[in-house]
């Protein structure tokens, strides 16, 4: 039996908001696009999203 992964948050954003010297956020991995499209794209560009982010070791928690 396999087991479901768990469920993702809303957001991959995790308050450490930085896109000051790059178009990526240094906290969650989305461009400045993604970001400020978030909320109007679909599950599917979204879930697209959650696989690059999390591929590249995003999102990341300062701490």
């Amino acid at each position: 039996m396999s087991e479901s992964p768990p469920p993702r948050p809303d957001t991959p954003c995790v308050a450490v908001c930085s896109t000051t010297f790059d178009d990526v956020c240094r906290g969650c991995g989305r461009t400045v696009y993604e970001v400020a499209h978030w909320v109007s794209m679909s599950e599917e560009e979204r879930n697209v999203v959650w696989v690059r982010i999390t591929a590249e070791g995003y999102p990341r928690r300062q701490g």
